[in-house]
């Protein structure tokens, strides 16, 4: 039943790595891991839900923010070992400082120049002592 799951390459910790994206506007939101439980119930939930390596267990997308990922489509490629999930990124927030993409930082003049603004504040996202999603 869960022979979908063999086809990926998964790494020597079991796990591989997963970009979400926007699925309207395409942009990337984010990246993190996953491992077969993640992706199963990834599928199964139709939401995004990911491996956190730091704390060693499932990390719900959006289970403290409020931030869920809503799951769209699912691919993998070529090589079957990265999987990309297109999502509906509620609250239009992805990332742990408050703003729209993990990736908002942009190499210029031999630095990384910070260009998307914080459209919330974390603070009041997480509750004290919780660092992200």
């Amino acid at each position: 039943m869960n022979n979908w799951l063999d086809e990926i390459k998964w790494d020597s910790d079991g796990l591989v790595p997963a970009i979400a994206q926007d699925h309207k506007t395409g942009r990337v939101l984010m990246m993190a891991w996953m491992n077969r439980e993640a992706l199963s119930l990834t599928a199964a939930e139709n939401r995004a839900i990911y491996w956190s390596r730091s704390r060693g267990k499932l990390w719900r997308k959006g289970e403290e923010s409020g931030h869920v990922q809503k799951l769209h489509e699912m691919r993998l490629d070529c090589d079957a070992d990265v999987i990309i999930l297109t999502v509906e990124q509620i609250g239009d927030i992805a990332c742990h400082t408050g703003r729209q993409s993990c990736f908002y930082r942009v190499y210029e003049n031999a630095g990384w120049k910070t260009v998307d603004p914080v459209l919330k504040d974390p603070h009041a996202i997480y509750h004290a002592g919780h660092s992200h999603d």
